[in-house]
């Protein structure tokens, strides 16, 4: 008996780790909130964003479903997307995708998952460039057979690859700090340390540009 409350004492005393998004810190690098939306130009097309949904999963992670609007001005509608990705507890990306509604047609893209052709995961910063850019070309390629050519409507997936990249940087693993002995907890620290994921090895960040915008 004494043993098994061992355990379970050392159990509880370890710090629990929560992944989630700074929104602050999302918002700011689109440009900055003004209530629930942020307003914003990327290649001559105007979008705004707003702020994200969040939900756990079961396995400890996090459901995160971001509006983006496409603002074609007083006299025509706007267009729409939802950028939904599910990080897993660590703060890597599990999958994401994105479904696009533009001239009263809906596009969507697949369901992209963190595997590489062959099935192994791809983690880390690796895994997030891959899906992150897997996304945008299945995107982009559904809207060129839909024969959609207006160019903010064209450059519509680089405003969804222009929010995963952000938002994936404003991921944080917030730790709470373990109880002390006798169960009262920490009362005097009220605020969850916060912290980055640690980064792989000699991997390389996520660089924030529009698809298709390298130079050939």
């Amino acid at each position: 008996m004494k043993a098994i409350l061992l355990t379970l004492f050392a159990i509880a005393s370890i710090a629990r780790a929560e992944v989630d998004i700074d929104i602050g810190s999302f918002g700011e690098s689109l440009g900055g909130w003004a209530e629930n939306t942020v307003s914003y130009s990327l290649s001559g097309a105007n979008y705004r964003t707003y702020k994200p949904e969040i939900s756990p999963t079961p396995d400890g992670g996090i459901f995160v479903s971001v509006r983006i609007d496409h603002r074609r001005g007083w006299l025509a509608n706007d267009d729409h997307a939802v950028l939904e990705i599910t990080f897993h507890k660590d703060g890597t990306v599990a999958n994401a995708r994105s479904t696009l509604a533009v001239q009263g047609r809906t596009i969507s893209s697949d369901l992209i998952r963190s595997t590489a052709t062959a099935g192994a995961e791809v983690s880390g910063v690796g895994g997030a460039v891959k899906i992150g850019t897997d996304l945008v070309a299945d995107l982009s390629s559904k809207l060129l057979r839909e024969k959609i050519v207006e160019a903010g409507r064209v450059a519509f997936p680089s405003a969804v690859q222009h929010n995963y990249n952000l938002l994936y940087q404003a991921v944080r693993i917030r730790e709470e700090k373990p109880p002390v002995e006798g169960g009262a907890g920490d009362t005097g620290s009220p605020e969850p340390v916060t912290k980055k994921p640690e980064p792989e090895k000699d991997a390389k960040p996520v660089e924030i540009k529009p698809y298709g915008s390298e130079k050939k």
